[in-house]
């Protein structure tokens, strides 16, 4: 996409240094910028409901960055299609046995859609963030590339993102690392530029997704409710408190007593069983992953492509074993460890973010690696 100088552009303002630079990188490029911060839940009920990265010190340090650097800021409040789209989907997810990826669904759902009708209204050509990914901007489609800094890229979560938004999106930090981020905050004296990143959920301040899921889930509800910690052959262990406490690769909150450290290999919520063994256990040889999204051009069958299932993983070689419109699976080149269900998997080609969707579970039968393999078996 090419932008002629003074072409109007939004820019997503959480209030820290990401999208404080971007913005003036934008600026200090001649566009006409329009800065929005999106009020996306209550802030009241805790004392740090003002510290989240979304929160109200967020809004303020948004205005005081856009007064800094001269151009309009705006707050939009969005609390009732983020309750929808990305808390009850979060609880949801708990209630399950799952792990959800909420800011997955945020920039999914919720920010870029949101973003993209307010910059019609204020007569926006594009839309911008302080994400640290890349858009290739080509004459016949744009691609999502991941972010220069491999510390930083958040590729991984925005594989949901409608691809015809693809050609009207700026990612200005995409190209920068993070040092150089700080650098440029500091050299333009902005408000932000020695904030630290936030690293709570937003809507989470207290840090215990948990607090959540006993004010949001009725009384007495399964997940929140004592079940049994087993083997996989069935063996009882021991009694756990809830199965919405743990998550798949867990270790901590297991109890004592085994002649090996134990892990978190599975959780039944029909059972309220939470399944432990030993950290081989973990282990699985594919992905079988639902309701996929393409931004590119999706791997065919019996081709080798990239694979990433946790945000801090990196991507591995895995052959695509089958595909359709409802999920892919794929088998992993090498085993990987704690392939969480609700979390996301995303292919990739190269640097290209093909698509992603949601983690069924691993694939747990050993093959002979080979690209012409047919199936694997749960």
């Amino acid at each position: 996409m090419k932008l002629d100088k003074g072409a109007r552009v939004l820019i997503a303002m959480s209030g820290g240094v990401d999208s404080s630079v971007a913005a003036a990188l934008l600026v200090e490029q001649g566009y006409d910028v329009v800065g929005v911060t999106m009020k996306t839940f209550c802030y009241s009920g805790t004392g740090d409901h003002g510290k989240t990265c979304c929160g109200l010190d967020g809004i303020i340090d948004a205005r005081r960055v856009a007064d800094r650097l001269g151009f309009p800021h705006y707050v939009f409040d969005v609390e009732e299609q983020f309750a929808r789209d990305v808390i009850d989907d979060f609880v949801d997810e708990y209630a399950l046995g799952r792990t959800p990826n909420p800011c997955v669904n945020c920039n999914s759902n919720t920010k870029f859609r949101d973003l993209l009708l307010r910059g019609e209204q204020f007569g926006c050509q594009a839309i911008a963030s302080g994400h640290y990914v890349r858009v290739e901007h080509g004459p016949d489609r744009s691609r999502l590339l991941r972010g220069r800094d491999p510390a930083k890229d958040q590729s991984y979560f925005l594989w949901g993102l409608p691809p015809e938004i693809l050609p009207r999106l700026l990612f200005p930090v995409g190209e920068l690392t993070k040092s150089q981020v700080r650098d440029r905050a500091r050299g333009l004296v902005l408000p932000t530029a020695e904030k630290p990143e936030s690293q709570e959920i937003c809507f989470i301040p207290t840090g215990d997704y948990r607090d959540l899921l006993k004010r949001t889930l009725r009384a007495r509800h399964p997940a929140l409710e004592p079940g049994r910690l087993v083997l996989q052959d069935g063996t009882d262990m021991g009694e756990h408190d809830g199965y919405a406490g743990f998550t798949v690769g867990q270790r901590k909150g297991l109890g004592g007593g085994f002649d090996e450290p134990m892990y978190v290999l599975e959780i039944r919520a029909e059972t309220r069983d939470v399944v432990i063994g030993p950290r081989e256990a973990l282990h699985a040889h594919g992905v079988r992953v639902t309701r996929p999204h393409w931004l590119g051009t999706p791997p065919e069958v019996e081709t080798e492509t990239l694979v990433q299932i946790r945000y801090r993983a990196p991507a591995v070689p895995a052959w695509v074993v089958s595909r359709d419109a409802e999920s892919i699976e794929l088998r992993f080149r090498e085993p990987q460890r704690a392939v969480s269900p609700g979390q996301s998997a995303v292919v990739f080609r190269d640097d290209e973010v093909l698509g992603g969707g949601r983690i069924a579970g691993g694939l747990r039968r050993t093959a002979t690696p080979n690209a012409g393999a047919a199936s694997v078996d749960r």
